[in-house]
């Protein structure tokens, strides 16, 4: 069962399973949303649907009990995302979790070219996932790997970029929303779109709006159902 905003009382059963919506703040990450549910509803067995990076905000399903044996069901349906590429800067990591490494000037770039550009990215894509990440090699995550300065060699993933629309464009700043299949990496596609416009860039800002059907319009904070909890046990 999924469990929305409107439906956290009495009657739901965490250890029996359900699938909680929560709207993952700025600088949390996907593992403190299923430590405080653990925490909270004295649940065990509790799993996310798709890791969210720290950066990003926006929908997590967060599986307790039994309903955890469906979290790859969930994993697997497409994602949606709005965000913002920031051209002209890079960072390491592709996102502002790390400090800018290089500038670029970024005065020859029109809407034309963003729009041909970004036509590049629709359909079937390679992509390498990115060293601050926690794809494992050797049984240790990337990211580890990253922060003490080395890179190593990753394999490449074919993913699918369903669509990507430009929503705004106020430069540095390109405002857009995606639509794509699981296992894409936003912040690489906003790597890239600054190689092919010759400017660098890097991902501003992120949130995921969808996974399937489901939206994070019905999605609660993680505070939020724990205030909800806290009003069951006193009632």
């Amino acid at each position: 069962m999924i469990t929305k905003n409107t439906r956290i009382d009495s009657t739901i059963d965490f250890q029996n399973g359900e699938a909680i919506l929560i709207d993952k703040q700025f600088r949390k990450t996907s593992f403190d949303i299923v430590h405080k549910v653990r925490k909270y509803t004295g649940v065990k067995k509790v799993g996310h649907a798709g890791t969210l990076d720290p950066m990003a905000t926006g929908l997590v399903i967060v599986c307790t009990g039994k309903m955890t044996k469906e979290i790859h069901n969930f994993q697997n349906f497409e994602k949606t995302y709005e965000g913002t590429i920031t051209i002209g800067k890079t960072t390491p990591s592709f996102d502002l979790e790390t400090e800018f490494d290089a500038v670029y000037d970024f005065d020859f770039v029109d809407d034309n070219l963003i729009y041909q550009v970004k036509e590049k990215f629709v359909g079937v894509q390679k992509q390498t996932p990115p060293m601050y990440s926690a794809v494992k090699k050797n049984g240790k995550p990337l990211y580890e790997f990253a922060r003490k300065g080395k890179e190593v060699e990753r394999n490449e993933r074919e993913v699918f970029i369903k669509s990507f629309e430009i929503k705004k464009i106020d430069l540095p700043d390109i405002f857009f929303e995606i639509n794509c299949s699981k296992g894409t990496y936003i912040r690489v596609i906003a790597n890239e779109f600054g190689k092919e416009l010759g400017c660098g860039a890097h991902l501003s800002s992120l949130r995921r709006t969808k996974i399937g059907e489901f939206s994070v319009n019905d999605a609660i904070t993680i505070n939020e159902f724990i205030e909800s909890l806290k009003k069951i046990a006193i009632n």
